[in-house]
């Protein structure tokens, strides 16, 4: 029984590993329509919600050294803080340049993030002993007083993959989830 069982589970890893090798993302890119709202002032709602207890953008910063395409939306090079939004169901990401939304591109899939994954893949501070020392003592701090204890940031992370067929993946992770977008390097 242990067997089969045993067998079961390696078919299923293979079979899921072997589908997300055949990922028809030329068939994903088509599919996804373009965006068909836009911003008041191309000023995100959302984005003083999230800094308000932060001291820095908590969103992942993108830096772009060649155009990408979406559809008919040419990205330029530049730094992008990538902000994933809701609109109406659907999922985005914003590329926003001095707070002020750029370009919206459509998410084609949004998935939990794997437990551990950021302590796998983010580095760890290296800190000064009096570093260390202060740290403690905010920790103790806030463990007794309460409203002196500050929300963390949330994590991110993000990964570029270049595909097949002038295809590039984008994987944005913020916070609990990660949110995947498919661009291309040339223009149709």
């Amino acid at each position: 029984m242990r067997k089969i069982l045993f067998v079961t589970l390696i078919l299923l890893f293979a079979g899921s590993v072997f589908a997300k090798e055949n990922t028809d993302y030329e068939q994903i890119y088509r599919d996804l329509e373009p965006v068909d709202f836009s911003y008041v002032h191309n000023i995100d709602p959302g984005e003083m919600f999230d800094t308000q207890n932060t001291s820095w953008s908590p969103y992942p910063l993108f830096r772009l050294t060649a155009p990408l395409f979406f559809k008919n939306t040419m990205i330029e090079p530049g730094y992008y803080l990538l902000t994933p939004r809701e609109h109406k169901g659907n999922w985005y990401i914003l590329f926003k340049e001095q707070g002020k939304v750029k370009y919206i591109v459509p998410a084609y899939k949004r998935e939990i993030v794997p437990m551990g994954f950021y302590d796998e893949n983010l580095p760890k501070p290296k800190l000064t002993p009096s570093q260390k020392f202060h740290i403690k003592f905010f920790d103790f701090v806030g463990k007794h007083v309460g409203s002196s204890q500050r929300k963390p940031a949330p994590q991110t992370f993000l990964e570029a993959t270049d595909l097949e067929n002038n295809f590039i993946s984008l994987i944005v992770y913020w916070g609990n989830y990660r949110y995947y977008m498919i661009l291309r390097t040339i223009q149709l």
